[in-house]
């Protein structure tokens, strides 16, 4: 490439140079190329292991001017080839215009211009993004493209210098990490070592300082196993391996690719080695741990963050922490995060102000909301930034929330990110009158008890009011919340401190759970920002009938039975719609089994919108992926219990993993959040501290029901005792300060037995979770969740391979390892396309409740790729055009798309089938649907010749034989008809033959018809002259090709000539025939009589039909692809030099027999010109019979294909690790193989 000219003294250090003239040389590195010595191993290590290897291409142009010693870079190339096109380019363009100078500066001053106009232009159309990277890293990212055959498409993220282990030799080199791939490159001494892993073939990611490997990160795949060390800076790069790991994890998930941040605030100044994706990954990574910390929603970015005091009125006292500034809030967090947080949204803010600063409160800011809270913040670095920061954020908060006016504005955006969601219908009603006057016709409106207070409350109102020390314990709760409101705030913007916390886990009132829930889980803040769009939601979901809602109703009844509320239709139709609602917000959810168990409960003690809402936190922020199809979250929480309980219960966790139990426990207690294994009143509390804490709260509860059984699980023998032990133990967990009136739960019911075991106080079991494991901290939870993701993902993954294959093996004849690897191929094919095709077009062919078989589909492209890969029939230039046609014929709905068994169905009858079923579809391959007109132009001719006379057939395709059948059929009907109508009865019996009739014409249509060879059409002439090219395509690359060749020319003679004698019957009937009626004469016809060609005159139109096939036969043999040629070889084809070399011109019929090879000589004469017999057609039996008479076509179609050699090669393609021995230009030989 042209690079910015740069001065350089000393021309000849390290290079050698191979061209030369009066302005310019040509030089190559030392250690590229031939020759070069122990220097040139030297130099081509040096160029590897500093940081040089981005820097230092193999091959540059230097500009220089007569006796002057200094030398001006000013192109580089990694390839010959690439430099030879700039050496030929000077010297065409600037040698002649140079010469006409007569100063040498002038020359210099000329040629530095014109290089630097060059690549101005060239950078002209380059996106904004690119240019923010550095030269240097644009470089490295070249560089990494060549190395590994990437295409433009694929971003580089970063690079680190490290050494790869490669047995227990180090190798240093340096690690590339893309988007989508880990590669790694080293060359030591001539020893040169390649390796590309994708990031979806990672199952296992860590980091571990051992004594053989120290501070190294362990990548693993389903087959090995690469380790890295001698990093600069490990865990910087350990974090970004994660992000991409997970971004690779995400795609497999939901098929979602990446997508840059185009909105991210510029640099100041263009960073040295930071490229634009690598500073949106950080930025992505904050605005994660923002949200997650301070339970906020997807869309909201972090602006920054500085270290800052709070002052706290209630404690008196200045507290150390940091202050987050963002789109929507400003919030602040102690140093220990137990101390203090707080949550300030800024549509809540009225006034920030600088306060005065003193040597006690130095750079004071003041902010103050709309509810008479002020917070004071000090010691802030630079306090007329943030000010400035914070007033500009509040000019864009709109006074009305909504930014068009409709509510439903942002529908389909979930938590979750997903492109799956998809924006409602704009044929909603846009006006719900005021309020106060609902609309009949609505389903959801203000006026609906659900929509103002809880289920509980509405179901309570009418007990007799309880003044017993339960109701009075509860009034003592109540007020200690208000005094705790009174000091701390109440809203929003409440202060969030460890008495919060305390109250929580001593039980939130009946009263107040509602409000609390609400604010601890982010969920009022969305519900603030989002007026009327549950309402919109509700009108627009009720309408739908889809999978979901048959889910959602078969499910209603199910949920919480045994509770008074939902034994009515009231809080049956209030469930229905908070779920359908949430189904048509977020499709890619929909909705999942215990959604209906966790809405009841929320329904219980909030109104519908809060309930919503708070459904919306749950499965978007705070239990992502629990509720997709696969359950993926609670899989993985499900492994990261495991891994605790091996940390914290290693004695109980060998014996739980011999019984099998934890696995199959745990899964209902985290999607149910415990509600469908405990009391409800016990229950309920746990989801208290889970609002306020997190997930961590289910794991120590969990840890401490199973330290609490220790004791007995260690004494259980098998899976069925361990259960029955912790199913009992969960039912008498209870709640003794509980006021609301007993409410059974069925399973305890059914497990007590004769002496149920003692009942376990609630408060008592969460006590001992916080002593025993509070420990716990959110972000390992993170870190295991990660490690965990991988291995769930992955394991379903080979689920989902082992079910295709189960599948299709019984219609497949490759063995199962055979199709395990070819469904690899295929599913690397469709994730390929997501990040280096079209994104939209891969997500929209990947629908997860689609059966595995269907999931994964592919274009003609990416089928076109593998056939070229995997099939045996290739045909130089002509296997794109075969593939097409092949890609035709098994798209049967014609959606531009083949699944996984439509793909095998092609493959397999390529290798496992028969002469017979071979030809077949070959044969097919050169009909409609497969041939299409642009490559046929009389096919649409040859379909009209078969249906001008069959106005009253149902398929154009109808033998003799089918109609009669038809006949037959349709008497048998009249005469059922007939006889059946006799009697009175007859009405009745005539009704129940007719069911039972239907349900036999039914059951016989869903019966998968065998297709024989007379169902195949007949093939018109230009049909078959692309098949005799096709056939002479593919003989070209076979050791026997000119014994095929003369059988393939004396098979098209033979059938040309039986076309022919079926045209000369179909004649001398008079047309008093259909065409199929002469298929059957001419299939009688004895062969022996088509055998012997001389003895029949050939007629004008039959030397014109052999005439097409000669010159057919010679333009498909020019089409034979040349060999392709390089610097070091050059490779000729002599494969037609041992036979004689006629003209086609002068080719009679009978001489196709002769030992002659078909060249054609016609100069610009085209085969589409020529006159076609549209009378002229044959049969599959026909080619079948002729193709038997030539033993080296019967060799060449019962010959079996090697399916795993191909399939090595086309992962060797992908880029398996290798190493090469070499000091030749190792580069550009390894792309080139």
């Amino acid at each position: 490439m042209w690079i910015t000219p740069e001065e350089v003294l000393l021309a000849n250090a390290l290079w050698v140079s191979e061209r030369a003239n009066p302005f310019f040389i040509l030089q190559r590195r030392k250690g590229h190329g031939k020759g070069g010595g122990i220097t040139g191993l030297l130099v081509g290590t040096m160029d590897v292991v500093l940081d040089s290897s981005a820097r230092v291409a193999p091959y540059r142009i230097l500009h220089q001017t007569g006796e002057s010693q200094i030398f001006w870079t000013i192109a580089c190339g990694s390839s010959r080839k690439e430099i030879t096109q700039h050496w030929e380019w000077l010297e065409a363009n600037l040698l002649q215009t140079l010469s006409i100078f007569d100063n040498d500066e002038d020359i210099t001053t000329f040629v530095k211009g014109k290089i630097s106009g060059i690549i101005a232009e060239e950078n002209k159309g380059k996106a904004a993004l690119e240019d923010e990277d550095s030269g240097k890293f644009r470089e490295a990212e070249q560089k990494m493209r060549k190395l590994f055959g990437m295409p433009d498409e694929e971003k580089l993220v970063n690079y680190y210098s490290c050494s790869y282990w490669k047995g227990r030799v180090p190798r240093q080199g340096w690690l590339y990490l893309s988007i989508n791939h880990i590669c790694f490159y080293s060359f030591l001494l001539g020893k040169e070592v390649t390796l590309v892993v994708q990031w979806t073939d990672v199952t296992r990611l860590e980091k571990n300082a051992t004594l053989v490997f120290p501070e190294s990160v362990r990548v693993s795949t389903r087959h090995t196993e690469h380790y890295f060390s001698m990093f600069l800076n490990v865990n910087d790069t350990f974090k970004l391996m994660e992000q991409l790991a997970t971004i690779a994890m995400r795609q497999l998930l939901d098929n979602e690719g990446f997508a840059a941040d185009r909105s991210l605030p510029k640099p100041c100044k263009t960073l040295k080695n930071v490229s634009a994706l690598k500073r949106d990954l950080d930025a992505r990574a904050k605005n994660e741990r923002y949200r997650a910390l301070f339970r906020l929603t997807q869309d909201e970015r972090l602006d920054g963050h500085t270290d800052c005091t709070l002052w706290t009125p209630f404690a008196k006292m200045h507290i150390v922490g940091q202050l987050f500034v963002s789109n929507n809030y400003i919030c602040f967090c102690s140093r220990d995060e137990d101390l203090c947080q707080l949550i300030i949204p800024l549509r809540e803010v009225s006034i920030v102000e600088k306060a005065d600063s003193s040597s006690v409160l130095p750079c004071p800011v003041s902010i103050s909301t709309k509810n008479k809270m002020t917070f004071l913040f000090a010691n802030l670095k630079d306090r007329d930034f943030l000010v400035q920061r914070i007033s500009d954020f509040l000019q864009r908060t709109p006074d009305r929330l909504w930014s068009d006016g409709h509510p439903l504005a942002l529908i389909g955006h979930s938590g979750s990110s997903s492109p799956g969601t998809s924006p409602l219908s704009s044929s909603l009603p846009t006006s719900t009158g005021p309020v106060g006057e609902p609309s009949q016709q609505r389903h959801y409106n203000p006026s609906l008890p659900t929509a103002s207070q809880g289920l509980l409350s509405i179901y309570q109102k009418g007990d007799p009011e309880d003044h017993g020390p339960k109701a009075t314990r509860e009034k003592m709760k109540e007020e200690s919340w208000s005094i705790h409101f009174f000091e701390f705030g109440r809203g929003v913007c409440m202060y969030r401190t460890s008495k919060t916390r305390e109250l929580v886990l001593n039980g939130i009132p009946e009263s107040l759970r509602g409000e609390l829930w609400l604010l601890f889980s982010g969920a009022q803040n969305e519900m603030d920002t989002h007026p009327g769009y549950y309402a919109e939601l509700v009108e627009q979901a009720m309408g739908q009938c889809n999978l979901a809602t048959e889910e959602i109703e078969r499910d209603l009844h199910r949920s919480m039975p045994e509770h008074h509320a939902f034994q009515n239709e009231m809080g049956i139709a209030a469930l229905r719609r908070v779920l359908t609602a949430y189904a048509c917000r977020n499709p890619s959810i929909g909705y999942c089994q215990a959604m209906n168990i966790v809405t009841s409960v929320l329904l219980l003690y909030c109104p519908e919108e809060e309930a919503f809402w708070l459904l919306v936190a749950l499965c978007e922020r705070m239990l992502p992926d629990y509720y997709n199809t696969r359950v993926v979250g609670a899989l993985v929480d499900q492994g990261v219990f495991e891994e605790l309980t091996r940390e914290c219960l290693p004695l109980l966790y060998d014996h739980m993993q011999d019984l099998g139990v934890i696995s199959t426990i745990s899964l209902s207690w985290f999607l149910t959040l415990f509600l469908s294994v405990m009391p409800f009143d016990s229950a309920v509390l746990l989801v208290d501290c889970f609002f306020y804490e997190g997930i961590k709260v289910i794991f120590q509860v969990a840890l401490a029901v199973l330290h609490a059984n220790m004791d007995a699980l260690l004494g259980c023998t098998d899976e069925g005792e361990a259960m029955t032990i912790l199913g009992r133990y969960l039912d008498n967990v209870v709640n003794k300060q509980t006021v609301s009136p007993p409410i059974p739960h069925l399973h305890a019911l059914l497990t007590s037995g004769n002496e149920p075991p003692p009942e376990i106080d609630v408060f008592l079991l969460i006590k001992s979770s916080y002593d025993k494991f509070g420990s716990l901290r959110a972000d390992d939870i993170e870190q295991m969740r990660f490690k965990q993701r991988l291995k769930v993902i992955q394991s379903l993954e080979d689920t989902a391979k082992r079910s295709v294959v189960r599948a299709i093996m019984t219609d497949s004849a490759f063995s199962i390892e055979e199709l395990e690897e070819l469904y690899v191929l295929f599913k690397a094919k469709h994730i390929m396309s997501c990040y280096w095709g079209a994104i939209t077009t891969a997500a929209e062919r990947h629908d997860p409740s689609l059966p595995y078989l269907e999931q994964y589909r592919i274009d003609l492209g990416q089928f076109c790729q593998l056939f070229g890969a995997l099939g045996t029939w290739l045909c130089g230039t002509h296997t794109a055009t075969l593939a097409a046609r092949l890609f035709r014929l098994l798209d049967a709905n014609r959606d531009g798309l083949v699944n996984f068994k439509e793909f095998v169905t092609g493959l397999s009858g390529m290798y496992h089938g028969d002469m017979t079923e071979k030809l077949k579809l070959l044969y097919k391959l050169h009909l409609p649907p497969a041939l299409c007109p642009e490559e046929a132009e009389s096919a649409l001719e040859a379909t009209q010749f078969f249906t001008d006379d069959d106005s009253t057939q149902e398929s154009p395709f109808l033998s003799d034989m089918d109609f009669l059948v038809q006949e037959v059929a349709s008497g048998e009907e009249v005469k059922d008809a007939g006889e059946a109508s006799g009697g009175k009865d007859a009405e009745e019996k005539k009704e129940v033959k007719d069911y039972k009739y239907y349900l036999r014409m039914w059951a016989k249509e869903k019966e998968p018809k065998k297709e024989t060879i007379k169902d195949l059409p007949r093939m018109n002439q230009e049909q078959f002259i692309e098949l005799c090219k096709t056939l002479y395509n593919m003989f070209s690359e076979d050791p026997l090709e000119q014994e095929l060749y003369h059988a393939i020319a004396t098979v098209a003679s033979l059938l040309l000539r039986i076309g022919e004698v079926g045209k000369r019957f179909t004649n001398n009937n008079g047309g008093g025939k259909k065409p199929n009626d002469s298929a059957n004469v001419q299939t009688s016809a004895p062969v022996a009589e088509l055998a012997q060609p001389e003895k029949e005159e050939p007629n004008r139109e039959s030397g014109s039909g052999q005439s097409l096939v000669c010159k057919a036969l010679a333009e498909a043999q020019l089409e034979t692809p040349p060999q392709q040629t390089s610097d070091e070889e050059v490779k000729d084809d002599t494969s037609v030099s041992s036979y004689s070399v006629v003209s086609t011109g002068s080719l009679q019929c009978e001489d196709i027999a002769d030992d002659t090879v078909l060249i054609g000589c016609g100069g610009d004469q085209q085969r589409r010109g020529s006159t076609l017999d549209g009378d002229w057609s044959i049969t599959f039996e026909q080619v079948l019979a002729s193709m038997l008479t030539e033993p080296a076509l019967v060799d060449y179609f019962e010959k079996k294909g090697d399916i795993q050699a191909r399939m090595a090669a086309c992962k060797m393609q992908r880029a398996v690790e290798r190493q090469v021995s070499s000091s030749s230009d190792h580069e550009l030989a390894q792309l080139s193989t």
